[in-house]
């Protein structure tokens, strides 16, 4: 389905979708017409003798450099190609088409000074599905997202590589293919595409995405873990997390109270149990879950705004001038990349604390020993939960920030830059490897809250038991199990885990 973008009015919603390749983005007329009005000023610029930054110069540290109007074509032609530095794997499909989203929501703000034409191309390789192959590395994250953004724009010339119905070709082949006429660019619109902080934003926008699934999958896993160790649900009470005022952690004691509410086993235990207070991992889940849920709405938020900003460098102002200044520098995203690691980190690692609370006899109040009916003869859970911690550990090596690193380039001129592109680029990992620790939690609390039969769970936390079940067996006896966490990492990658649970429940970016 295709979609009209107001630029500077794009929602979260509406860029997740085309994430998933659900809708399919346009920019809307009136901002067409800012874009086409800021193009003239640049075309009447670049055929005057006053040099202007981009236009009619040299780029970074030749910005000195005039050049002719005869060769202002050639010049953004020369910049795309020899800025194509990109090394690494491809990007997967879906954040080359937010990327691409992205620099139509910059450009459709009127101030970039490139024509109506560059849009329309933009939009119309969208609409047929031809995706420039966007190597992942390259970008220190300024001046722009240089290197992945020019493999994005010489498909849009006709050099490098595109994917269309699926196969890799040359990008001129895949845009005769798809019946659309590379484009010739005019003066600064090569500029224009390269600077700009879209790869870094998209693959930000993917990490928040992915980390917000599998947080909502964490309160899911840990309200299961909670009942599997006869965890009490008293330290979710909503006054105690009101008298702390965060809306984070009221949100996620919300979620685990209302998961939990009508488990008979919590019920078999509400009197008479001797154990005063839970361990941290069952207790604090809404102090440290609902951090990191305000921490990803922080991102959120800057990334909604950088999402549909205007970020190239010089920019068309409103009264007619053209300012160079420093957009392009991606130290916002930098930061909200460097939170969304950080809540990550701590959502897996209070997790992995659960797994470890549940094979362990001595916490686990009356659960055998490596949750396996028959411990010594079997090993159970005992190596599953080993791999979790050493997801939790890898995940904290990664989650140092990259924010904090900087080292000139281009000979001086860019003598400070973010590092956001790979700060946000390693938010797909971390994310992989918390879904496997999710994935092992929900399968071992499942094992937990199965031993304490004939009780059993929540109507909520039943259902999702199904989930599992549908998957990964009950574990009687030893068995090959990387095959039972794919399956586990899967349910929660996809939200297959949190799909049987009543949306109000769980909270929202």
């Amino acid at each position: 389905m295709v979609i009209t973008l107001s630029p500077g009015k794009v929602s979260l919603e509406t860029l997740a979708d085309v994430y998933q390749g659900t809708l399919v983005p346009a920019v809307d007329a009136e901002a067409l017409n800012r874009v086409q009005a800021s193009a003239d000023k640049v075309a009447e610029i670049a055929g005057g003798d006053k040099a202007h930054y981009g236009i009619n110069t040299g780029f970074g540290k030749l910005a000195s450099v005039r050049i002719p109007a005869d060769d202002v074509e050639t010049l953004q032609r020369n910049l795309i190609l020899s800025h194509c530095c990109g090394v690494g794997a491809p990007l997967a499909d879906g954040i080359v088409r937010l990327i691409m989203t992205l620099k139509l929501i910059s450009l459709g703000r009127g101030a970039s000074g490139v024509r109506a034409q560059v849009i329309h191309v933009l939009s119309a390789m969208l609409e047929k599905d031809v995706l420039p192959i966007v190597p992942e590395k390259g970008s220190v994250g300024a001046s722009g997202d240089l290197a992945p953004l020019a493999h994005m724009t010489a498909a849009m010339i006709g050099e490098g590589e595109a994917k269309f119905d699926g196969e890799v070709m040359p990008a001129k082949e895949a845009l005769a293919k798809a019946g659309l006429t590379p484009i010739v660019l005019k003066a600064k619109e090569g500029l224009a595409m390269i600077n700009g902080t879209q790869t870094s934003t998209a693959l930000a926008l993917v990490g928040l995405f992915r980390a917000h699934r599998a947080l909502v999958s964490s309160l899911i896993s840990g309200a299961l873990s909670t009942d599997a160790a006869m965890g009490s649900t008293a330290p979710f009470h909503p006054e105690i997390h009101v008298l702390r005022g965060h809306q984070g952690q009221i949100d996620a004691a919300r979620a685990l109270s209302a998961l939990m509410a009508g488990s008979a086993i919590r019920a078999s235990h509400e009197e008479g149990d001797e154990r005063v207070q839970d361990p941290y991992c069952l207790r604090c889940q809404p102090q440290v879950v609902g951090a990191c849920l305000d921490l990803l709405r922080q991102a959120a938020k800057t990334l909604m705004i950088e999402a549909n900003a205007a970020t190239d460098n010089p920019l068309v102002l409103s009264d007619g001038t053209i300012v160079s200044g420093g957009n392009f520098h991606a130290e916002p995203v930098a930061f909200a990349a460097d939170q969304i690691a950080i809540a990550i980190c701590e959502i897996g690692a209070i997790a992995q604390r659960r797994i470890a609370l549940l094979v362990d006899p001595v916490l686990s109040y009356g659960l055998p020993a490596f949750l396996t009916p028959k411990p010594g003869l079997n090993s159970g859970f005992m190596i599953a939960e080993v791999t979790s911690a050493a997801l939790m550990s890898e995940n904290k090596q990664m989650s140092h920030p990259a924010s904090v690193d900087s080292t000139p380039t281009s000979a001086n001129q860019e003598d400070h830059v973010s590092m956001a592109c790979h700060g946000a680029r390693r938010l797909l990992q971390m994310t992989d490897n918390l879904f496997s620790i999710i994935g092992i939690e929900a399968l071992s609390a499942a094992q937990g809250i199965e031993l304490r039969a004939p009780l059993v769970s929540s109507a909520e936390l039943d259902a999702v038991l199904t989930v599992i079940r549908a998957s990964v067996p009950k574990l009687e006896d030893d068995r090959y199990m990387a095959d039972d966490l794919k399956r586990a990492t899967e349910l929660v990658a996809t939200g297959r885990l949190a799909s049987p649970v009543s949306k109000h429940l769980l909270p929202a970016l």
